[in-house]
């Protein structure tokens, strides 16, 4: 929880000081926006951390579970507690009007999206083979899938 914490919470207040800053005319309806955003962008990675606990692990490469996990968000986007906490940022730009947390939220993408490729794919493919293999094929990294994914 600490990294998440770190990316969401620590990080955009440095960054904003959480000011409401108003950009335009009428961003009521930004900020409104935005804080549906926050709501619905922390329920994937809460929900992931879940199911990855009952899958006897975490989402940290270090204490993973045993098991490819295949449930929950992830039968829907293979990166669900990223695409959420992304989806939370775009919210806390709307909601704080600072265009700064936007660039934020594509440095946040451009490292975790490097680290899905060069580490997490390849670990996964290395320990799960085929099952990563079609898991990988049929659901889409970086959006969700409109009908969940069942494994074979």
């Amino acid at each position: 929880m600490v990294a998440p914490g770190t990316v969401e919470g620590l990080i955009p207040w440095l960054l904003t000081g959480w000011r409401l800053d108003t950009p335009l005319p009428g961003w009521t309806v930004a900020r409104v926006v935005g804080v549906v955003l926050i709501v619905v962008g922390l329920i994937p990675p809460i929900s992931a951390f879940v199911e990855f606990t009952r899958a006897g692990g975490t989402p940290m490469p270090a204490a993973a579970p045993g098991q490819l996990v295949v449930c929950g968000f992830n039968r829907y986007i293979r990166n669900p507690m990223y695409f959420g906490l992304l989806v939370a940022l775009v919210g806390q730009a709307l909601l704080f009007g600072q265009v700064i947390v936007l660039a934020y939220a594509a440095i946040v993408w451009a490292l975790s999206a490097s680290f899905v490729r060069w580490y997490e794919e390849p670990t996964l493919t290395r320990r799960f083979g085929t099952e990563y293999a079609a898991y990988r094929r049929a659901v889409p990294a970086w959006y969700p899938r409109l009908v969940p994914y069942v494994s074979a």
